[in-house]
Order: C-alpha cells, then sequence, then structure tokens
C-alpha cells in the first residue's frame, strides 16, 4: 500500500490516553506508594486509636462533679472528683460555667431518686457509676459535641488540604517536566493543547478522589471496628457530600496549577507561580478550624468554590444545612470549573511552547 491508513482519534479518547499515561506514571512511582501507604495507615492508627480513649474513658485527671447531699460519698468512692454544694441552683451554675462536668442532685422519677445534670451531653460514665438509673437533664444541649466538632474539622480540613496539594503540585511538575524535555512538542503533533491539559486534570482527579475515598471508607472500618457506629451514621451524608465536592474542587485547583505551572520552564520556579494557587488550598483549611462553629462563616464558606469541599460537609455533619444547599454548592463549583478552564486553558496554550525565562500572564493569555 502506497498510504498508511491512519485511525483519527476522538477529543474524548485522546484526553484518557493522556489520564492513563498520567495515572500509571504515578502508580509506578515507589515514593508515591509508600508516601500513600504511610498516610492510609495513619489515618487508620488515629480512628483506631481515639475509638480505643474513648471507650477507656479518655485521657486525663477523675471526672469533676458537683453533688447535692449524702450522694458525694459514693461518687468519691467511685473516683470521680466531687465539690459539695448546698443545693440545685448551685450545682446547676457549676455545670454551665464549665467548673464540673456533672452534678448529682436529689429528686428525679426513677427509683435512686437522683437526677444528674449536665451540659450538653450525656455523662455516661457519671450515670453508669449510680446503683440505679438516674433522671438525666441536659441545661444546654446541642446538636454535637463540640470537641468532636472540631476534630472533624481538623480532619476534614487536613484530607482536603494534603490530597489537593499532593496531586496539584504533581500536575505542575509534570506540566513543567514535559516542557523542559520538549516531550509536549511530540504529544502537540498529535492532540491540541486543551485535550492534553484535560487528560492531566482528569488522570489526577481520579487518583486523588481515589485516595480521598480510600480514606473516608478505612475512617468508617477504624469506626466500625471500635463501636463508633452512632458517629458514623452522623458523617455519612457528610463524608459522601465531602467525596463529591472535592472531586469538583480539585478540578477547579488542578486547572489552575497547570496553567500557572505551564508559565515556567524550571522545576525551581514552580512554588514561585503556584503559591497563589497554595493559598487557596490553604485558607479552607485554616478557616474551617477556625470557624468550626461559627453558622455564619461556615454558610459563606459554603458558596466560596474553594472552600465549599469544607464547609458544607461541616455543615451537613453540625445539621445546619438544608438538603437542597450542597447541590446548590456544586452548581457553584461547576460555573466556576467552566470559568476556569476557559482562563486556564488559555493561559496552557499561550505558553506551553514558550521555554527560557518565565512566560508573563499577559503574554501567555494573548497567546
Amino acid at each position: 500500500m502506497s498510504t498508511a491508513s491512519h485511525t483519527q482519534l476522538s477529543p474524548a479518547q485522546a484526553t484518557w490516553i493522556v489520564a492513563e499515561r498520567e495515572i500509571t506514571t504515578r502508580l509506578r512511582s515507589k515514593a508515591f506508594l509508600i508516601s500513600t501507604g504511610i498516610l492510609l495507615f495513619l489515618v487508620l492508627a488515629g480512628v483506631l486509636a481515639s475509638g480505643f480513649i474513648a471507650k477507656a474513658g479518655g485521657i486525663g485527671g477523675p471526672t469533676q462533679v458537683a453533688a447535692v447531699g449524702t450522694v458525694a460519698d459514693p461518687l468519691e468512692a467511685a473516683g470521680f472528683e466531687v465539690t459539695q454544694v448546698p443545693d440545685r441552683a448551685a450545682a446547676e451554675q457549676l455545670v454551665l460555667d464549665g467548673d464540673v462536668e456533672a452534678a448529682v442532685v436529689p429528686g428525679g422519677d426513677t427509683p435512686v431518686d437522683l437526677t444528674v445534670l449536665a451540659k450538653d451531653s450525656p455523662p455516661m460514665e457519671v450515670v453508669q457509676a449510680l446503683s440505679a438509673s438516674p433522671t438525666l437533664e441536659l441545661l444546654a444541649p446541642t446538636t454535637e459535641s463540640p470537641f468532636l466538632a472540631y476534630i472533624i474539622a481538623i480532619a476534614f480540613g487536613i484530607v482536603f488540604m494534603m490530597s489537593a496539594m499532593t496531586f496539584g503540585t504533581t500536575i505542575a511538575q509534570s506540566v513543567v517536566e514535559e516542557k523542559q524535555t520538549r516531550i509536549v512538542e511530540i504529544l502537540l503533533a498529535t492532540v491540541p493543547a486543551r485535550t492534553i491539559l484535560a487528560g492531566k486534570i482528569l488522570g489526577n482527579s481520579i487518583l486523588a478522589l481515589a485516595q480521598v475515598v480510600a480514606i473516608a471508607g478505612l475512617a468508617a472500618v477504624g469506626m466500625l471496628a471500635t463501636g463508633q457506629d452512632l458517629l458514623l451514621g452522623e458523617l455519612g451524608t457528610a463524608l459522601i457530600w465531602f467525596g463529591v465536592l472535592f472531586a469538583f474542587g480539585f478540578v477547579l485547583l488542578a486547572a489552575l496549577y497547570a496553567a500557572l505551572a505551564s508559565l515556567v520552564s524550571r522545576q525551581e520556579d514552580i512554588g514561585s507561580v503556584t503559591s497563589p494557587v497554595m493559598m487557596l488550598v490553604m485558607l479552607p483549611y485554616l478557616g474551617v478550624i477556625v470557624f468550626y462553629n461559627n453558622p455564619t462563616a461556615l454558610a459563606i464558606m459554603s458558596y466560596v468554590p474553594f472552600s465549599a469541599p469544607v464547609g458544607m460537609p461541616m455543615r451537613l455533619y453540625l445539621g445546619t444545612a438544608a438538603w437542597w444547599e450542597p447541590v446548590l454548592s456544586m452548581g457553584v463549583l461547576a460555573v466556576s470549573i467552566a470559568l476556569v478552564w476557559g482562563i486556564g486553558a488559555r493561559i496552557y496554550e499561550g505558553s506551553i511552547l514558550r521555554t527560557g525565562s518565565r512566560v508573563k500572564l499577559g503574554e501567555a493569555l494573548k497567546g
């Protein structure tokens, strides 16, 4: 035959080929596999350790309890640190001020004729220490334990930050490496620049989401193994939406990482051009930790594209978000992706073939 037949790749096929190359390259890296294994081990160990500590009654000194009347003696014998108070009003004040974790006062509708007073969560160790079940009253009930909410906020923030920065940096390094070695020139002879960019984002997004799903799965296994079924039930919806919103949020960040990295030709310069994106990753992490108990701040974070993946799941866990709000948040992210993709692809196309000194952003946008 005088001419060889050539099959034209469709955009979807070309995108997947580039994505597959990104995935296989990472999976063949021993450093990536070892670091991922260590991360997953630490997650599982942390969940198991917290469960065992909770079962053992926590760490620290004896539980501080206020008592009215002769009930102080059996409480002291059970190992509690007891503060004797004259009446129920004084006991309530100590509980509300946080000076004691619980108070035991006479009266109640059970045979033991006692009532345990607590602020926002039942002090089960105190209840169990009494010879019969007392009446339990919560003086200032809340949806969730403040300390537990703080720990969960940290968990969401850390997983988001570590996964986004790890795979975002990977995309940036891959872009610069292909530019340095001129591999991108060979690729551009076969597929358009936007297809290469889409493949890179798709491949690393799959890896990032897989890591998040593995972390959530191991955390669930750890909670089930340590009897934290109720906590897992409370976290279920929040975890699902965290995965969904993270997938959208990472695509947004990945487009920025790849576009900005294409402005430079040396690995040493990646940090300087991607520092604005790193700030967009760090701010949600800090925000969800600082404002974990601030409904207004969390509501705002739920609709800001870069913080929605942590702000909305936190609100779902706390029960302060309506069912339609995560859907709206996902819609905001989708619109943001479309806008950022257009700008990012323009930057990538305008700078990917320029080597040497750093390409100015304006020049890249002009193509």
